[in-house]
């Protein structure tokens, strides 16, 4: 599921357009010489360790240029306190996605071994760490200088160029779990993976053709590397409009392979259902890629201090679904969690997770609530700093918190009350919400600096400085656009208009508000979802009494969930499709989350929406196929203040 080095896993059928090149796995390493890599990686000599990043910060950028191709990626540079020379790192994200180093495990905040060209799960490299505005950065310097690079920052742009390469044979074989590709090499490079959009699959000709399988999936594989002549005829289509056909369904086929200007392109038909998983050897240099229902690699990294990233398989009966969890420490002083939205400033509007925790700068994050994706509007509980942004819906579940790590999850109601001047007492029944009912809803500035009726016909009725200064018939919804008193609210009447003659122009009014349950008024902090999934150890699955509907009760889908454990840590976790399979269904993430050992859990918003982020990367997904989302869970790496 993690579209991390060794592994490129999409888990849905989403289309993916051509322009995805290279946010995903671009693995280098190029050498003068392969003694060096069999020195780096020999079990006689030392890890690779680069230089101390406690020095001063002198450059940044957001651009990497791989051998003149440019590609989107954070670095920086820092001056070492006690040499001359300049340390560059790279955000692990494009380290990842742009050289195609793979992380290996490790619990030492301060140190990322890495492997790359060297043998299997043993580090050939140690990468000093730093932290900086959310990302991670990796200490490249004698990485770079070992393998023969030649960097120089430029402006906005850090140019790496190493030595060309040759591809000298591609092989394609069968594994026990599916298909397989090996690409020889004379020296370790540069390699991208891009998936292709599915095309269309075309009308059968006769009533006879019941042949309704999906296509294969079209992916390419583009390598810094020239290929002889030879290995281009080999795979080479004898027409042009075999190129854009693939193969019978459920066969892996090279389609065509390309070579110009030391770039090699390997178009690349894999069967639906599968993705490939990338992974380097030595001795000699290989480029190895399989072909698996289950490509996910599984990961323990300590990424920061209270961060740690996690990537595992849960088995439930006969299926093995990827998960892919942060688990937080919200003891340590220098995070703090927050509630996210994509619009500062109001609550209409969406955007990408990954959009939305670089702007803020969040380390990690998660989507969260529900919204309704026409018009961009929340349903569901936003509490932050103690002010109610948008209230819960439906007596779904919600998770509250305060700054010092307390935690808390429960099925939510607002209950909020209008008390007018001769004191009768007329309830709200939503407040800043997307979700239309009968009766009276409350806005107010965190909702913007307008409104506009939602349904036919409301009563507006304007309030500033708790008295009733003007009521305003709504007209058709969407037509008239209604300012909000900075120093005061709106409430729209919907279908009960004789509440009007209650709420009189010049009447002073008040209102009050409580939860059920009381406690939680007390946490600054609340996100909705739904549905509740775990209390006390005990799966609480109750999906009809939160207001889904019975299809979405049986649907299997992409999940976000978030939990916390025994020991107080608080996990959030994305799953997509089972290996050969589709995602999990309520009661599986429900048990997923309980073998994961959390003590309560919280359903969240899925489906496209599952969106997990760390560091400048979606580590559950290519940010192509995940939808924007209306709020979530930041992660921050610094205190509040």
């Amino acid at each position: 599921m993690p579209i991390l080095s060794r592994a490129f896993f999409v888990p849905s059928k989403t289309l993916f357009p051509l322009l995805t090149i290279a946010l995903w796995l671009t693995p280098i390493v190029n050498s003068d010489a392969q003694q060096s890599l069999e020195l780096a990686s020999s079990s006689n000599s030392k890890s690779l360790v680069a230089q101390s990043s406690t020095s001063r910060l002198i450059a940044t950028g957001t651009q990497v240029s791989i051998n003149n191709r440019t590609f989107p990626a954070t670095w920086s540079q820092r001056q070492q306190p006690t040499k001359s020379e300049v340390a560059t790192a790279m955000s692990d994200a494009g380290l990842m996605q742009l050289l195609g180093v793979d992380l290996l495990n490790t619990r030492d905040v301060t140190k990322q071994p890495v492997q790359w060209f060297s043998s299997p799960t043993v580090s050939a490299f140690e990468l000093d760490t730093w932290h900086r505005d959310g990302y991670r950065y990796l200490d490249i310097t004698q990485l770079a200088s070992k393998m023969g690079w030649q960097m120089q920052a430029q402006g906005n742009i850090l140019r790496i160029n190493t030595p060309s390469a040759t591809i000298q044979n591609i092989r394609q074989g069968k594994q026990t779990w599916g298909d397989r590709i090996v690409i020889d090499l004379n020296r370790p490079t540069f390699w991208q993976v891009t998936p292709q959009p599915v095309a269309a699959k075309p009308q059968p000709p006769s009533p006879t053709n019941d042949d309704d399988q999906p296509l294969n999936q079209e992916w390419l594989i583009t390598i810094d590397a020239t290929a002889d002549r030879s290995i281009t005829q080999q795979f080479q289509p004898s027409l042009p409009e075999q190129l854009t056909s693939t193969p019978a369904n459920n066969q892996t086929s090279v389609l065509q392979v390309e070579a110009a200007s030391n770039l090699t392109t390997i178009h690349l038909s894999v069967p639906a259902g599968l993705s490939p998983q990338l992974s380097t050897l030595p001795n000699p240099n290989r480029l190895v890629v399989d072909l698996r229902p289950d490509p996910m690699v599984e990961r323990d990294i300590q990424w920061a201090s209270g961060v740690r990233w996690r990537q595992r398989f849960v088995t439930l009966g006969n299926s093995r679904f990827p998960v892919v969890l942060l688990e937080i420490n919200p003891q340590k002083t220098e995070l703090s969690l927050l509630p996210i939205s994509s619009v500062p400033n109001s609550l209409t509007g969406t955007a990408p997770i990954i959009t939305t925790a670089q702007q803020l700068k969040a380390a990690a994050a998660i989507n969260a609530g529900f919204f309704n994706r026409k018009n961009q509007l929340p349903l569901g509980a936003i509490r932050r700093d103690g002010q109610w942004l948008s209230g819960p819906i439906l007596n779904r579940g919600a998770i509250a918190w305060n700054d010092s790590g307390k935690f808390k999850f429960g099925r939510l109601q607002l209950q909020e009350t209008i008390i007018t001047a001769t004191g009768q007492r007329l309830p709200i029944d939503t407040f800043n919400s997307g979700y239309v009912k009968s009766g009276i809803a409350h806005y107010t500035n965190a909702w913007g600096t307008t409104y506009t009726p939602l349904i036919d016909n409301e009563i507006i009725v304007v309030v500033q400085n708790n008295q009733v200064v003007g009521q305003i018939p709504g007209g058709v919804s969407g037509a008239t656009t209604i300012p909000i008193p900075p120093n005061g609210f709106l409430l729209a009447l919907r279908a009960n208009p004789q509440i009007a003659s209650l709420l009189p122009v010049g009447s002073i009014i008040r209102t009050e508000n409580s939860t059920t349950p009381a406690d939680f008024s007390n946490y600054p902090h609340i996100l909705g979802g739904g549905p509740l999934l775990l209390q006390n150890r005990q799966i609480v699955l109750n999906a009809q009494a939160e207001g889904f509907s019975e299809a979405f009760s049986r649907q299997k889908a992409s999940r976000s969930t978030i939990g916390t454990t025994a020991t107080g840590n608080l996990l959030i976790a994305a799953v997509h499709n089972r290996a050969g399979g589709a995602g999990p269904s309520l009661t599986e993430i429900a048990q997923i989350m309980q073998h994961l050992g959390c003590v309560d859990a919280l359903n969240l918003d899925g489906g496209s929406s599952t969106s997990l982020y760390l560091g400048g990367q979606l580590l559950d997904r290519s940010p192509r196929t995940a939808a924007r989302v209306h709020n979530g869970l930041g992660i921050f790496l610094q205190p509040r203040n």
